[in-house]
């Protein structure tokens, strides 16, 4: 390997530490914007301490985020639509992904097109059609609907994901499988999945994502405070009393699932973007 130049370290480094700072500086303004009780409104000027710590922000929002419901009632929203949408994008795409990498088919390359095609479209294109159908069969207004709703937005993205994984799963091994006496039910659900599991967990972390933080298109699919999740929690607040504390603090909180399930499983879902990485 080519040994750097100390220029060349040095421009690196700073190249580093400048992504740093972009990335650290506004969390960090968040976080100290929700400890500071002296923000009323939009902040004017960036501190690096908060001038008056206090806690009872967050005490605020934990007890009322929305109009009518608490942090936990808003947040258990969040989570049943989120697994929800991650569940149905999984178990949906999972077998159509499998069937895109190891079957060959009429129409096959133009199924994948259409397929990366809806996965660029913009979401706010299925609005209308989501919102026809989920009115027709009477689940528009319920959480199983909003379910169903990013469902539909993230398993495009997710069956394009677990593709490659499939694809990078040895065909010999599922051959074997096939000479010691398994069906091609046995072979998916023992050895393929089994294999391509860290790359179905990404996907599954994507569609959640999708659905835990998506608000603008749920509105449309609630009509009643017991339904709003907290990503609407947020958006309602932000409309109600602009940029504040409380705006951050409701943030911070909502980021604190995501960051755990990140730490607890990120050497799986780090392994699981690799996996795959090279098609056959």
């Amino acid at each position: 390997m080519k040994k750097l130049k100390w220029w060349q370290q040095l421009l690196y480094q700073l190249g580093f530490v400048s992504i740093a700072l972009f990335v650290i500086v506004p969390i960090w303004g968040m976080v100290q914007m929700a400890f500071d009780a002296s923000v009323r409104g939009w902040p004017l000027e960036f501190r690096l301490f908060p001038k008056e710590f206090t806690l009872d922000v967050f005490r605020a929002v934990w007890e009322r985020p929305a109009q009518t419901l608490s942090f936990l009632g808003t947040l258990r929203n969040s989570l049943i639509v989120a697994g929800g949408a991650a569940l149905i994008a999984v178990g949906f795409g999972a077998s159509a992904a499998y069937a895109f990498a190891r079957f060959r088919f009429p129409g096959q390359q133009f199924r994948l097109f259409v397929l990366l095609l809806v996965a660029l479209l913009p979401a706010v294109a299925l609005m209308t059609p989501l919102y026809i159908l989920l009115s027709t069969v009477g689940l528009r207004t319920t959480l199983f609907g909003m379910m169903i709703v990013y469902a539909a937005i993230s398993m495009p993205l997710c069956v394009w994901n677990m593709r490659a994984a499939f694809q990078a799963v040895p065909k010999e091994i599922e051959e074997s499988a096939f000479i010691d006496g398994a069906t091609l039910w046995q072979t998916f659900w023992k050895i393929s999945l089994r294999l391509a599991l860290p790359s179905i967990g990404v996907a599954a972390l994507l569609a959640f994502l999708i659905g835990y933080s998506e608000f603008a298109i749920g509105w449309l699919f609630v009509d009643k405070p017991a339904n709003v999740t907290l990503a609407m929690a947020i958006s309602g607040l932000q409309r109600e009393v602009g940029i504040s504390s409380n705006l951050a603090a409701v943030a911070i909180m909502m980021s604190i699932p995501v960051v755990i399930v990140f730490i607890a499983l990120q050497r799986y879902l780090l392994r699981g973007s690799l996996f795959g990485a090279v098609e056959e």
